[in-house]
Protein backbone atom coordinates (compact mmCIF):
# COMPACT_ATOMS: atom_id res chain seq x y z
CA UNK A 1 0.00 0.00 0.00
CA UNK A 2 1.05 3.08 -1.02
CA UNK A 3 1.90 5.74 2.08
CA UNK A 4 -0.17 8.72 0.44
CA UNK A 5 -3.40 6.30 0.37
CA UNK A 6 -2.84 5.81 4.49
CA UNK A 7 -5.52 6.59 7.04
CA UNK A 8 -4.17 7.04 10.50
CA UNK A 9 -6.63 7.30 13.01
CA UNK A 10 -6.85 9.89 15.96
CA UNK A 11 -4.61 7.66 18.47
CA UNK A 12 -1.88 6.76 15.19
CA UNK A 13 -1.82 11.24 14.47
CA UNK A 14 -1.01 11.76 17.96
CA UNK A 15 1.72 9.27 18.34
CA UNK A 16 3.88 10.24 15.30
CA UNK A 17 3.39 13.36 16.07
CA UNK A 18 4.86 13.17 19.87
CA UNK A 19 7.72 10.88 18.62
CA UNK A 20 9.98 13.86 17.00
CA UNK A 21 9.46 15.62 19.85
CA UNK A 22 10.10 13.05 22.42
CA UNK A 23 13.46 12.49 20.45
CA UNK A 24 14.73 15.77 19.94
CA UNK A 25 14.32 15.98 24.13
CA UNK A 26 16.00 12.96 24.41
CA UNK A 27 18.47 14.26 22.45
CA UNK A 28 18.62 17.70 24.27
CA UNK A 29 19.14 15.69 27.74
CA UNK A 30 22.04 13.30 26.34
CA UNK A 31 23.74 16.76 25.08
CA UNK A 32 22.87 18.59 28.28
CA UNK A 33 24.51 15.50 30.31
CA UNK A 34 27.86 15.11 27.96
CA UNK A 35 27.98 19.13 29.00
CA UNK A 36 28.02 19.01 32.21
CA UNK A 37 29.71 15.57 32.86
CA UNK A 38 32.97 17.76 31.33
CA UNK A 39 31.56 21.32 33.05
CA UNK A 40 29.20 21.17 36.10
CA UNK A 41 29.06 25.15 36.04
CA UNK A 42 27.55 25.02 32.54
CA UNK A 43 24.98 27.47 31.39
CA UNK A 44 24.70 26.92 28.17
CA UNK A 45 22.45 23.33 27.95
CA UNK A 46 20.82 23.60 31.48
CA UNK A 47 19.87 19.94 32.76
CA UNK A 48 15.37 19.79 33.93
CA UNK A 49 16.81 20.58 37.32
CA UNK A 50 18.31 23.80 37.17
CA UNK A 51 15.09 24.70 34.89
CA UNK A 52 12.83 23.91 37.48
CA UNK A 53 14.29 25.82 40.31
CA UNK A 54 14.85 28.79 38.43
CA UNK A 55 11.28 28.48 37.39
CA UNK A 56 9.70 27.53 40.31
CA UNK A 57 11.38 30.25 42.07
CA UNK A 58 9.68 33.28 39.45
CA UNK A 59 6.41 30.98 39.34
CA UNK A 60 6.02 30.74 42.94
CA UNK A 61 7.78 33.00 44.90
CA UNK A 62 7.27 37.05 45.38
CA UNK A 63 9.73 39.20 43.50
CA UNK A 64 11.48 41.04 46.71
CA UNK A 65 11.02 44.79 44.81
CA UNK A 66 7.51 44.60 43.65
CA UNK A 67 5.72 41.76 45.61
CA UNK A 68 4.58 40.00 42.60
CA UNK A 69 4.89 36.36 40.75
CA UNK A 70 7.39 37.34 38.15
CA UNK A 71 6.44 34.82 35.47
CA UNK A 72 2.66 35.26 35.90
CA UNK A 73 2.73 39.16 35.37
CA UNK A 74 4.78 38.60 32.72
CA UNK A 75 2.61 36.35 30.94
CA UNK A 76 -0.64 38.56 31.97
CA UNK A 77 1.12 42.12 30.61
CA UNK A 78 2.25 39.69 26.88
CA UNK A 79 -1.56 37.98 26.56
CA UNK A 80 -2.82 41.63 27.52
CA UNK A 81 -0.87 42.80 24.37
CA UNK A 82 -1.16 40.15 22.05
CA UNK A 83 -4.84 40.08 22.42
CA UNK A 84 -5.05 43.62 22.48
CA UNK A 85 -3.31 44.06 18.86
CA UNK A 86 -5.15 40.64 17.48
CA UNK A 87 -8.55 42.39 18.01
CA UNK A 88 -7.97 45.55 16.86
CA UNK A 89 -6.36 43.87 13.73
CA UNK A 90 -8.99 41.21 13.40
CA UNK A 91 -11.75 44.05 13.15
CA UNK A 92 -9.86 45.66 10.71
CA UNK A 93 -9.28 42.92 8.43
CA UNK A 94 -12.90 42.05 8.41
CA UNK A 95 -14.40 45.62 7.81
CA UNK A 96 -11.55 46.33 5.50
CA UNK A 97 -11.22 43.58 3.75
CA UNK A 98 -15.07 43.30 3.68
CA UNK A 99 -15.11 46.93 1.83
CA UNK A 100 -12.38 46.09 -0.96
CA UNK A 101 -13.64 42.81 -1.42
CA UNK A 102 -16.93 43.64 -2.49
CA UNK A 103 -16.93 47.39 -3.79
CA UNK A 104 -14.71 48.06 -7.33
CA UNK A 105 -13.85 51.23 -6.91
CA UNK A 106 -13.00 51.33 -3.05
CA UNK A 107 -10.48 48.16 -3.97
CA UNK A 108 -9.12 49.99 -6.89
CA UNK A 109 -8.58 53.38 -5.01
CA UNK A 110 -7.25 51.72 -1.50
CA UNK A 111 -6.03 48.39 -2.84
CA UNK A 112 -2.16 49.51 -3.57
CA UNK A 113 -1.93 51.32 -0.31
CA UNK A 114 -2.99 48.42 1.57
CA UNK A 115 -0.26 46.27 -1.03
CA UNK A 116 2.04 48.74 0.02
CA UNK A 117 1.75 48.75 3.90
CA UNK A 118 1.71 45.06 3.68
CA UNK A 119 5.20 44.33 2.20
CA UNK A 120 7.15 47.04 4.68
CA UNK A 121 8.86 44.80 7.43
CA UNK A 122 7.31 46.50 10.30
CA UNK A 123 10.47 45.73 12.58
CA UNK A 124 11.40 48.84 10.39
CA UNK A 125 8.36 50.95 11.52
CA UNK A 126 9.48 50.04 15.10
CA UNK A 127 11.71 53.48 15.42
CA UNK A 128 9.28 55.26 14.12
CA UNK A 129 5.99 53.95 16.55
CA UNK A 130 8.45 54.64 19.45
CA UNK A 131 9.11 58.13 18.26
CA UNK A 132 5.26 58.83 17.59
CA UNK A 133 3.55 57.21 19.90
CA UNK A 134 6.39 56.85 22.87
CA UNK A 135 7.59 54.07 24.53
CA UNK A 136 4.60 53.03 26.13
CA UNK A 137 1.82 50.13 25.31
CA UNK A 138 0.17 52.01 22.64
CA UNK A 139 3.24 51.57 20.35
CA UNK A 140 4.05 47.93 21.28
CA UNK A 141 0.19 47.18 20.26
CA UNK A 142 0.42 48.99 17.24
CA UNK A 143 3.84 47.39 16.05
CA UNK A 144 1.28 43.99 16.05
CA UNK A 145 -1.35 45.70 14.04
CA UNK A 146 0.81 47.60 11.52
CA UNK A 147 2.85 43.94 11.46
CA UNK A 148 -0.35 41.32 10.71
CA UNK A 149 -3.69 43.92 9.74
CA UNK A 150 -2.65 44.48 6.32
CA UNK A 151 -1.61 40.88 5.19
CA UNK A 152 -5.06 39.89 6.86
CA UNK A 153 -6.91 42.65 4.75
CA UNK A 154 -5.11 41.47 1.52
CA UNK A 155 -6.49 37.63 2.08
CA UNK A 156 -9.68 38.55 3.24
CA UNK A 157 -10.79 41.33 0.19
CA UNK A 158 -9.26 38.51 -2.13
CA UNK A 159 -11.76 35.69 -0.17
CA UNK A 160 -14.40 37.86 -0.78
CA UNK A 161 -13.28 39.00 -4.66
CA UNK A 162 -13.06 36.06 -5.60
CA UNK A 163 -16.28 34.67 -4.77
CA UNK A 164 -18.49 33.34 -7.68
CA UNK A 165 -20.00 36.35 -9.51
CA UNK A 166 -23.73 34.43 -9.81
CA UNK A 167 -23.99 34.87 -6.03
CA UNK A 168 -23.57 38.30 -6.41
CA UNK A 169 -26.06 38.44 -9.53
CA UNK A 170 -28.72 36.15 -7.77
CA UNK A 171 -28.63 38.66 -4.76
CA UNK A 172 -29.34 41.90 -7.25
CA UNK A 173 -31.98 40.09 -9.00
CA UNK A 174 -33.51 39.95 -5.56
CA UNK A 175 -32.87 43.22 -5.13
CA UNK A 176 -30.12 43.43 -2.75
CA UNK A 177 -27.77 47.01 -2.08
CA UNK A 178 -24.50 46.88 -2.14
CA UNK A 179 -24.48 47.23 1.47
CA UNK A 180 -27.01 44.37 1.82
CA UNK A 181 -24.60 41.99 -0.49
CA UNK A 182 -21.88 42.95 1.73
CA UNK A 183 -23.71 41.75 5.26
CA UNK A 184 -25.72 38.63 3.99
CA UNK A 185 -23.49 37.47 0.58
CA UNK A 186 -19.77 38.42 1.73
CA UNK A 187 -19.91 38.41 5.38
CA UNK A 188 -20.91 34.37 5.87
CA UNK A 189 -18.45 33.57 3.54
CA UNK A 190 -15.93 35.68 5.03
CA UNK A 191 -15.85 34.52 8.93
CA UNK A 192 -14.07 30.93 8.12
CA UNK A 193 -11.52 32.76 5.61
CA UNK A 194 -10.92 35.92 8.93
CA UNK A 195 -10.11 32.68 11.45
CA UNK A 196 -8.00 30.77 9.11
CA UNK A 197 -6.04 34.62 8.54
CA UNK A 198 -6.05 35.60 12.27
CA UNK A 199 -4.08 31.54 12.88
CA UNK A 200 -1.77 32.29 10.03
CA UNK A 201 -0.84 35.59 11.86
CA UNK A 202 -0.07 33.84 15.48
CA UNK A 203 3.38 33.24 14.69
CA UNK A 204 4.17 37.03 13.38
CA UNK A 205 1.94 38.71 15.89
CA UNK A 206 4.50 36.70 18.67
CA UNK A 207 7.03 37.87 16.94
CA UNK A 208 6.55 41.38 16.81
CA UNK A 209 5.28 41.39 20.50
CA UNK A 210 8.66 40.06 21.63
CA UNK A 211 10.33 42.43 19.21
CA UNK A 212 8.45 45.16 20.87
CA UNK A 213 9.13 43.93 24.54
CA UNK A 214 12.85 43.33 24.29
CA UNK A 215 13.82 47.04 22.95
CA UNK A 216 11.31 48.70 25.08
CA UNK A 217 9.54 47.38 28.20
CA UNK A 218 9.62 46.26 32.25
CA UNK A 219 7.69 43.47 31.89
CA UNK A 220 6.46 40.72 29.60
CA UNK A 221 7.91 37.57 28.45
CA UNK A 222 9.77 39.14 25.61
CA UNK A 223 11.12 41.61 27.99
CA UNK A 224 12.04 38.67 30.83
CA UNK A 225 13.93 36.88 27.94
CA UNK A 226 16.21 39.81 27.14
CA UNK A 227 16.97 40.91 30.39
CA UNK A 228 18.25 37.72 31.62
CA UNK A 229 20.54 36.61 28.32
CA UNK A 230 22.98 39.15 29.52
CA UNK A 231 23.13 36.34 32.77
CA UNK A 232 23.48 33.45 30.02
CA UNK A 233 20.46 32.24 32.49
CA UNK A 234 18.94 29.82 29.77
CA UNK A 235 17.28 27.59 32.74
CA UNK A 236 15.34 30.61 32.34
CA UNK A 237 15.00 31.20 28.85
CA UNK A 238 14.63 27.67 27.70
CA UNK A 239 11.34 27.73 29.45
CA UNK A 240 10.11 30.63 28.51
CA UNK A 241 10.62 30.08 24.89
CA UNK A 242 8.82 26.58 25.55
CA UNK A 243 5.54 28.83 27.39
CA UNK A 244 5.48 31.14 24.39
CA UNK A 245 5.02 28.31 22.15
CA UNK A 246 2.57 26.01 24.35
CA UNK A 247 0.71 29.30 24.95
CA UNK A 248 0.43 29.78 20.46
CA UNK A 249 -0.19 26.15 20.39
CA UNK A 250 -3.12 26.17 22.51
CA UNK A 251 -4.17 29.98 20.40
CA UNK A 252 -4.51 28.31 17.47
CA UNK A 253 -6.17 25.04 18.72
CA UNK A 254 -8.97 27.24 20.09
CA UNK A 255 -9.07 28.96 17.28
CA UNK A 256 -9.18 25.60 14.91
CA UNK A 257 -12.09 24.57 17.45
CA UNK A 258 -14.24 27.77 17.05
CA UNK A 259 -14.41 27.44 13.21
CA UNK A 260 -15.29 24.15 13.39
CA UNK A 261 -17.87 24.77 15.89
CA UNK A 262 -19.14 27.54 14.21
CA UNK A 263 -18.59 27.03 10.29
CA UNK A 264 -18.39 23.48 9.64
CA UNK A 265 -20.13 23.57 6.25
CA UNK A 266 -16.62 25.53 5.91
CA UNK A 267 -14.29 22.82 7.30
CA UNK A 268 -16.50 19.86 6.33
CA UNK A 269 -17.04 19.10 10.17
CA UNK A 270 -20.22 17.89 11.75
CA UNK A 271 -21.37 19.25 15.22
Amino acid sequence: MRWVNLHLSRGQRVLLGAAPIVLLMLVYLVMAAQRHADNPMDKILPLPGAMITAMSALMFQPDQLTGQLTFWVDTLASLQRLGLGLGIATITALVVGLVLGVLPPVRATFGPLVTGIAVIPPIALLPILFIALGLGETAKVALIVIGIAPVMVRDIAAHVGALPPEQIIKAQTLGASSWQIMIRVALPQAMPRLIHAVRMALGPAWVFLISAEAIASDVGLGYRIFLVRRYLSMDVIIPYVAWIALLAILMDAALTWSGRRAFPWATGASH
